[in-house]
Formats: structure tokens, sequence, C-alpha cells
């Protein structure tokens, strides 16, 4: 038997970080994300969540697909080779594994996301 449906309006924990706190990431200004954890698998690999993310720049993980649904905000997605690709409120898109290059946060935005994490499990 499986567990229930997911419900992401359901009251769930919330986690806070400053992204400087990695600096190996943080390439400009001072992000600061919230992350509401809403299913993780029971080996870790899949997870799904809604993020919210102050302005910065920083750099993408690269060992994971990502599904992204932007409720709010404004942000680009800009590859090693400098495709920039803008994203907002209603967009939604999928990052491939193997996507290298930076995450930039232009006004407060906020997501729902589906994760399958390679480096875990």
């Amino acid at each position: 038997m499986t567990g229930p449906v997911i419900d992401f309006q359901a009251k769930a924990e919330t986690t806070q970080r400053r992204l400087a706190d990695l600096p190996d990431r943080v390439v400009s200004g001072d992000p600061h994300h919230t992350t509401t954890m809403r299913f993780t698998s029971p080996d870790k690999t899949l997870m799904a969540g809604t993020w919210t993310s102050t302005p910065g720049k920083w750099h993408a993980f690269f060992d994971r697909d990502e599904f992204c649904v932007f409720l709010s905000g404004h942000a680009q997605l800009i590859s090693e080779d400098g495709h920039v690709q803008d994203f907002r409120g209603g967009d939604s898109f999928l990052i491939p594994n193997g996507f290298r290059g930076f995450w930039n946060v232009l006004e407060t935005t906020t997501k729902h996301f589906v994760i399958r994490d390679y480096t875990a499990g």
C-alpha cells in the first residue's frame, strides 16, 4: 500500500538558509532560501517541495533532474556557454541531469519542484 497523495497546500516543516554559508556556490548577491519539503522517497533519490529564493546568482547543481513550476518571481538559468533562459511565474521547465551553469534570481522567486538526485541513495 502506498501513502496518501501529497498536498502541497498542507502545512509542513520549512527550513531556511543563507546560500553565502556555502561560499563556493555563490557568484553574486546574498540569496536566502526557504524550502518546504513535501516528499522524500525512502532511498532519498526523489524529493518534492516548495522553494523561495531572494535575488542572487549561484552555481546550479548538475547531478540531478529537476522539474520546476514557478509560482511567482523572475529568474534565469544561464548555461556554461552563456545561453540565458528567462522564467517567470506560471512557467514550467525541466533542468536535465548534467546541466552546468547558474541560477540567477532577479526577483524573489517561489517554485514547486520535483528532483531526482543521482548522488543520494
